[in-house]
């Protein structure tokens, strides 16, 4: 009884060897997503929004009260420096106009007929014919009639240019972008003044104010090229020049932003102040390079890839140390020429540090490695620098590039149908399993 027990176990052992066994063993085939390696220019760049404004615009209001008489222009007309463009109702100013005249008058006969009798007065008391008091007294009354002719002079003069206020002029040439009156409009000037119309200077030269990320500032420099488009000109593009950044700075919802402020030339005319411009800061630019997406520098080996990969490289040792005579090839494959062969930069990059992608420890902040199948279908790796970046894109140096060339961006691996079944499971599927190994973005 004893000795079946013991069988039956060490069968159920074998059996379970065996069966992992044969799972391990399952054969597993990955499938790859390749990016090309292309030839061209490429920038670098950052990206903003802002509107379009004139450089310069002038709010015209007004300094009086009352109504609007006239107005004698109108939306997107050209005005010139000095030229009326409205007039306000003036019967409650040309009244007051008189009324401070008539006050001056009444003063100024106030002020002859005190001159006259200090001079009377005067000459009693140096005569001894009259007191100290009285000379005093008439010597006040001159000096107060003085003082009041001072007063109604300066009140005429206000109700003069309170007069002239209520004709508007232009205070610049430009065009009338706002009116914001109308005739028989009545406006109030006693705490703010009201704004009837604005004027932009010359809208053929025109800015934006942009809003820049505080990561992103130290970039912008003044006079810096800018490129930029509107949605009124979906296939048009627009260029300008960056005249100032300006030090203020603005915190919404925790995010601060600096203004950078880009001159443009509007002599066409085609720019319209308010528009929403998305702006493209150029901060560098390089002409026929390499260049692969960003999705084959993020991209890390799987555990199987580096598995066939470090066999190949031994066998690839083996074998060259068997043609060069044993220590002598295999210290020269240790040594490593940076730009050799394919697969003799990645075994190099595989002794190092984080050699996989990435910046290696201990090396250089801009080497990567490139992962891509030679003409065999064998897993190859080159050494790279990367450069300047897009955003989508990443110059990439390195002597094993060429136009058209696939690099590795992704893997997946799916192993084969019909792999060795559980025989005490009889009702499973087979193993048949997709999923993802590796990295690819």
């Amino acid at each position: 009884m004893k000795r079946a027990v013991a069988l039956g176990i060490v069968l159920i052992v074998v059996v379970g060897v065996v069966w992992y066994t044969n799972s391990a063993e399952a054969e597993a085939r990955m499938e790859y997503r390749f990016v090309t390696v292309e030839e061209g220019d490429l920038e670098s760049v950052v990206a903003s929004t802002g509107n379009l404004s004139a450089v310069t615009t002038v709010q015209i209001g007004t300094q009086v009260s009352g109504i609007v008489n006239e107005i004698y222009v109108d939306f997107n007309d050209r005005v010139r420096r000095g030229q009326i463009i409205a007039r306000i109702d003036t019967t409650l100013l040309v009244s007051s106009v008189m009324d401070a005249e008539a006050t001056l008058t009444r003063n100024q006969a106030q002020l002859d007929f005190s001159q006259i009798e200090f001079d009377r007065v005067k000459n009693l008391y140096e005569k001894s014919f009259a007191t100290e008091v009285e000379f005093n007294q008439a010597k006040y009354n001159l000096d107060l009639a003085e003082a009041t002719m001072v007063s109604s002079r300066i009140n005429v003069e206000r109700a003069n240019r309170n007069l002239n206020y209520a004709t508007i002029v232009s205070p610049i040439s430009g065009v009338v972008v706002e009116r914001n009156v109308d005739e028989g409009q009545t406006v109030a000037a006693s705490l703010n003044t009201p704004q009837l119309f604005l004027i932009a200077n010359d809208l053929a030269k025109m800015e934006i104010l942009a809003s820049v990320d505080e990561s992103d500032i130290g970039l912008i420099k003044e006079g810096q090229t800018v490129r930029f488009t509107v949605q009124a000109y979906d296939d048009d593009v627009f260029y300008g020049f960056v005249r100032q950044v300006r030090l203020q700075s603005t915190i919404q919802e925790n995010v601060v932003t600096y203004t950078a402020v880009v001159d443009v030339d509007n002599s066409d005319g085609r720019l319209l102040p308010g528009m929403t411009a998305t702006v493209e800061f150029l901060i560098e630019q390089v002409e026929s390079v390499m260049k692969v997406p960003n999705a084959a520098l993020r991209f890390r080996p799987n555990e199987q890839m580096m598995t066939e990969f470090m066999a190949r490289m031994e066998a690839m040792r083996a074998a060259r140390s068997d043609s060069s005579g044993g220590e002598q090839g295999t210290t020269r494959e240790g040594g490593g020429q940076r730009g050799g062969t394919g697969g003799q930069g990645g075994f190099q990059g595989a002794g190092s540090p984080g050699g996989w992608g990435g910046a290696p420890g201990g090396g250089r902040s801009d080497a990567v490695t490139l992962w891509y199948l030679d003409e065999n279908g064998d897993i190859m790796t080159t050494r790279v620098r990367t450069g300047i970046t897009n955003g989508s894109q990443t110059e990439v140096i390195g002597r094993n590039l060429e136009p058209g060339m696939q690099i590795i961006s992704g893997v997946t691996v799916t192993e084969s149908e019909g792999g060795f079944q559980n025989p005490f499971q009889q009702s499973q599927e087979s193993r048949g399993s997709r999923f993802s190994r590796g990295g690819g973005f």
